[in-house]
C-alpha cells in the first residue's frame, strides 16, 4: 500500500517525439505551405517571396479550372482509373471467391497469392522500364511475337498512338494492384464467422449464391475501404504515366498529378497554380469519397438506430407524463 506507483506514460511520449518531428517537418509543413501558396503569386525558379493575391484571392483556382490541359488531364485520370478499376475489382472478387470457398480445396494457394501480389511490390520505375522494353520499337518482345506468329508484317510503334498509351497504362495499374485488392478482400472474408457459411450451405445455397448474398454483404466495410483507397490512388496516379510515357503521346496519359508536377517543376515554375490544382483535387477526392461512404452506408443499422432513438424519446415522454 505504501509503495509509490511508477508511471511509464512519459516514455510513450518520449518515443513518439521522432515521429512527431518527422511528421511536422515532412508532412504537416508541406501541406500547410501548399495551402498558403495556392493563394499567392509564387512562381519562377528564383522567386522565394510569395505575396497574397489581394485583388482576387481565388485567381489561381480560376486559371487552373480554365486551363485546357487541366481539363484534359482530369478526363484522362478518370478514364484510365475506370479502365483499370473495373477489371481489377472484378478479378479480385473472383479470386477471393475462389480462394475462400471451403467446398473446393485448392492446392498451392500460398504460391498463387504470392504470384498475384508480387507486381505490387515492384517499384514503379522498374515496371515502367520493363513495359517500355516490352513495347520497344523496332525491336521488342511484343513486336517479335506478333511478327513471328504473322499477326503483323512489320514492327509497330505502339507508343505513338493515344489509345494504346492509355490502354497500356490502365493495364499496368490493373496488373500492379489487383493482387493487393485480392489480399485485402480475402482478409475480410477470413474474419467472417464460419457458422454463417455453414448455415447457408445447410439451407441449400450454392457457391454463387453464398458469395453474393452472404460474403459480399459481410465484407461491406472492406469493399468500402477498397473503393475509397482505389479512388484516392486512381486520382493521384502519377509514377507510371510520368515514368512510362511522360504524359504522352499527345497528352493522352497526362494525369492531374503529372499536370501538377509539370506546372511546378517545368517551364515557368508556376508553384501557385500547382498548389491550387492540388487543392482542387483534394476537394474532388473528399466529395467523391464522402459520396461512396453515403452510398455504401449500412441502411439497416441506420433504421435500427432511428428506431432506438424514437423508442428512447417515447419512453422519456411517457415517463414525464407519469410524473
Amino acid at each position: 500500500m505504501g509503495k509509490k506507483r511508477i508511471s511509464y506514460a512519459k516514455w510513450g511520449y518520449i518515443f513518439s517525439i521522432p515521429f512527431v518531428v518527422a511528421f511536422a517537418l515532412f508532412t504537416l509543413y508541406p501541406i500547410v505551405y501548399t495551402v498558403f501558396i495556392a493563394f499567392t503569386d509564387l512562381k519562377g525558379a528564383a522567386n522565394t517571396t510569395p505575396h497574397i493575391l489581394e485583388e482576387d484571392i481565388l485567381k489561381n483556382f480560376k486559371e487552373v479550372l480554365a486551363t485546357s490541359q487541366f481539363k484534359q488531364s482530369f478526363g484522362n485520370t478518370w478514364k484510365i482509373w475506370i479502365m483499370n478499376f473495373i477489371p481489377q475489382m472484378g478479378l479480385a472478387l473472383l479470386l477471393t471467391a475462389w480462394f475462400t470457398d471451403n467446398r473446393s480445396k485448392i492446392k498451392g494457394q500460398g504460391l498463387f497469392k504470392v504470384a498475384f501480389y508480387m507486381p505490387n511490390i515492384i517499384t514503379a520505375a522498374t515496371v515502367a522500364i520493363m513495359f517500355n522494353a516490352f513495347f520497344g520499337y523496332p525491336i521488342g518482345p511484343v513486336n517479335d511475337l506478333l511478327i513471328r506468329f504473322h499477326f503483323v508484317d512489320s514492327a509497330q510503334n505502339f507508343l505513338i498512338k493515344k489509345a494504346n498509351g492509355q490502354n497500356i497504362v490502365a493495364f499496368i495499374q490493373f496488373w500492379m494492384w489487383f493482387g493487393y485488392t485480392m489480399i485485402t478482400l480475402i482478409s475480410g472474408v477470413i474474419g467472417i464467422d464460419p457458422s454463417i457459411f455453414e448455415a447457408a450451405e445447410m439451407d441449400g445455397a450454392n457457391r454463387v449464391q453464398t458469395f453474393i448474398y452472404v460474403t459480399i454483404p459481410s465484407i461491406r466495410t472492406i469493399l468500402l475501404f477498397s473503393l475509397v483507397t482505389s479512388l484516392i490512388g486512381g486520382l493521384n496516379m502519377f509514377d507510371i504515366p510520368l515514368l512510362f510515357l511522360n504524359g504522352g503521346p499527345d497528352n493522352a496519359t497526362l494525369t492531374t498529378n503529372v499536370f501538377i508536377y509539370k506546372q511546378a517543376f517545368s517551364g515557368a515554375y508556376l508553384y501557385n497554380r500547382a498548389a491550387a490544382a492540388s487543392l482542387i483535387m483534394l476537394a474532388i477526392i473528399v466529395v467523391f469519397s464522402s459520396l461512396l461512404f453515403w452510398l455504401m452506408r449500412d441502411r439497416d443499422a441506420e433504421k435500427a438506430k432511428k428506431l432506438r432513438k424514437q423508442a428512447i424519446k417515447e419512453a422519456k415522454l411517457k415517463a414525464k407524463g407519469v410524473a
